[in-house]
């Protein structure tokens, strides 16, 4: 079922995008994830969620303008997915290729920080804050000093003794059901994110906007299905012999989802190319009579 945006907490995609882009928000956020102070934060708002028309997930880019011009890439996970370290590689060097097409040479790379907010424990071990970088198997002493760090954060860790209280405050926050994410906290960050998310349920244009954004993840939703009805389709068939051009242009150019999901079926069925074929043609025939 569909939320509408009075429904949202700060774990679902759209209001944690509306909140952290909010410089002040998202400046205060990465303070506390760091423990360290930042002059300055420019969101990249043109490439956060909300504007970013080919958005599949989360992801914000988010620059400090300290001296050391250090870029940050921070993303919502809800449920857990698959390779979450390899995903953050490649969040990784994506960062890395932008500022190095812009003409960056590679001592001039700024720190980068990829951050995870997950809704679960990501490796177990019911910690608040797993943090990455690069440092020697051999000699734990020895640093690569690649400037490169991946911090996970978890709304299950256990270990309150060993992370700032703000921070355990905030992730129970955003673990927090519709009811519970409008208590009292006691804590004057939650606080100025309860106010900022009330202001975007009360906005006109943000209901506008998060309207759009899922009509937009419905079509998404539905050509990734058709694309993977297409390639199980291929495959099936190369199995049978090789498919003819014109129809696997057929194949290629076939939005109708049920069209594709019928072809399946035959292929499944048919025990050679030929005979996919001709059931294919018979059931495009029948279909045209029944619409005349």
């Amino acid at each position: 079922m569909k939320k509408q945006l009075k429904e949202l907490t700060i774990k679902d995609n759209f209001m944690f995008g509306a909140v952290m882009t909010m410089p002040e928000n998202c400046k205060d956020f990465l303070e506390m994830v760091l423990q360290t102070k930042l002059s300055e934060v420019v969101v990249s708002k043109e490439k956060s969620m909300i504007y970013h028309p080919e958005y599949k997930g989360v992801r914000l880019d988010v620059y400090a303008n300290d001296e050391e011009r250090t870029h940050y890439n921070v993303e919502m996970q809800v449920s857990k997915k698959p390779a979450l370290g390899r995903r953050s590689r490649y969040y990784q060097s994506q960062i890395d290729m932008e500022l190095l097409v812009s003409g960056e040479e590679y001592e001039e790379l700024p720190d980068t920080y990829v951050i995870f907010l997950c809704d679960f424990d990501p490796f177990g071990q019911k910690k608040y804050r797993y943090t990455f970088s690069s440092e020697c198997k051999e000699c734990k002493e020895s640093k690569l000093q690649d400037g490169r760090c991946t911090i996970f954060l978890s709304t299950h860790g256990e270990n309150e003794d060993e992370v700032p209280k703000e921070l355990v405050t905030f992730l129970r926050f955003v673990k927090a059901g519709l009811q519970e994410s409008e208590q009292n906290f006691h804590d004057d960050y939650v606080e100025r994110l309860q106010r900022t998310i009330r202001e975007i349920k009360r906005d006109r244009e943000m209901e506008e906007r998060f309207m759009i954004l899922e009509e937009m993840l419905k079509d998404e939703r539905k050509e990734g299905r058709a694309e993977g009805a297409r390639l199980s389709l291929c495959t099936i068939l190369e199995c049978k012999g090789e498919i003819p051009d014109v129809f696997r242009k057929r194949i290629e150019t076939e939005q109708n989802l049920e069209v594709l999901r019928n072809w399946l079926v035959l292929a499944a069925k048919s025990d050679t190319m030929e005979a996919f074929l001709a059931e294919a043609e018979a059931v495009k025939g029948s279909q045209c009579g029944q619409k005349e």
